[in-house]
């Protein structure tokens, strides 16, 4: 006896609280890219297709979207359950740490990485609600280490802070160099 009775009934989908708005933005995020494409990227005479510049883009993003429609479609025409904007309320949430970085980032060529990156990591960890002093030192290690393994050891370039000009010239090159 077999356990699926029908096609149907193998390829039964359950819908999931959130997943209808996420199906709808994921397809306008590619009908966007879509649109887009032409601005983006050019085929060139006498090339072969698969060699085109275009062909690649627009075959992913094409299927991208094929396959966006696919899960709307199968979204729409499954049952609604409750729960969608409490589900996409928790989607959003994460965009916080998003947030938290683009200011980390706006912050490191100011005061610079090992400043703005111990700072990150305590603020960061402050707010996921860490408040000893263990969780705060291990913040600052993590960071400092971080810092000499990126900057120093492979040697990663990245802005030196303005807060370094206020240092005096040797220290100033070493932290520029190593910090």
């Amino acid at each position: 006896m077999s356990r699926f009775k029908t096609l149907q009934e193998m390829f039964k989908r359950y819908r999931r609280p959130g997943d209808f708005f996420f199906a709808m933005v994921f397809l306008m995020f590619g009908l966007f890219l879509l649109a887009n494409i032409p601005d983006q990227t050019v085929f060139v005479k006498r090339t072969k297709l698969f060699a085109q510049p275009a062909f690649w883009p627009i075959l992913s993003i094409g299927l991208m979207t094929v396959f966006a429609a696919l899960h709307a479609i199968s979204s729409f025409v499954s049952p609604r359950l409750d729960g969608r904007w409490q589900e996409v309320t928790f989607w959003l949430r994460s965009l916080e740490y998003v947030i938290w970085f683009m200011v980390y980032v706006a912050i490191v060529p100011l005061a610079g990485y090992l400043f703005s990156t111990i700072l990150f990591t305590v603020t960061i960890t402050y707010r996921l609600g860490y408040r000893g002093r263990q969780a705060w030192m291990a913040a600052t290690g993590s960071a400092v280490v971080i810092v000499i393994l990126f900057k120093s050891f492979l040697q990663v370039k990245v802005p030196g802070g303005e807060i370094y000009e206020l240092l005096p010239t040797a220290l100033r090159s070493f932290m520029l160099t190593y910090f």
